[in-house]
């Protein structure tokens, strides 16, 4: 879901919202079905969102090499449009997490799957800092 892209992100709640509704009205044995569907759609749209980012940095790199010079993302640090979109998502997709886990193991299986998403947000948020991580700076050198 590209924070950039307001169609696709309200296309994208009147999913969620289609979903809710339907699940309100076949009952709980049709919930997993319901969220795979919506889970499959979510996923779709962050693959087309992927792929348009990979195609422009691809893009700014040939551009770069043809010009003889660097790329401009080179040794820049993530943008806080790549973070907030990276927290958007985590939190689109805690809502179905934690229903499964809720449904599926009670309180613990919640406690575990909010521990996960919590976890995953800590390690992207500080993996710059980790140890061993190399950047365009450190080849400068």
């Amino acid at each position: 879901m590209d924070s950039r892209d307001p169609a696709r992100t309200e296309e994208l709640r009147n999913e969620l919202d289609a979903t809710l509704h339907a699940r309100r009205e076949l009952g709980t044995e049709y919930e997993t079905a319901l969220i795979e569907s919506f889970l499959g759609k979510v996923e779709q749209s962050l693959d087309a969102t992927i792929d348009r980012r990979v195609r422009r940095r691809l893009a700014e790199q040939q551009t770069s090499a043809a010009r003889g010079g660097r790329s401009p993302a080179a040794g820049r640090v993530e943008g806080f449009g790549e973070r907030y979109g990276f927290g958007i998502v985590s939190l689109v997709l805690a809502v179905p997490l934690s229903a499964i886990a809720a449904a599926q193991a009670d309180l613990e299986g919640l406690i575990v799957a909010w521990v996960g998403i919590v976890g995953v947000n800590a390690v992207h948020g500080l993996r710059d800092r980790l140890p061993g991580r190399r950047t365009d700076q450190d080849e400068d050198c």
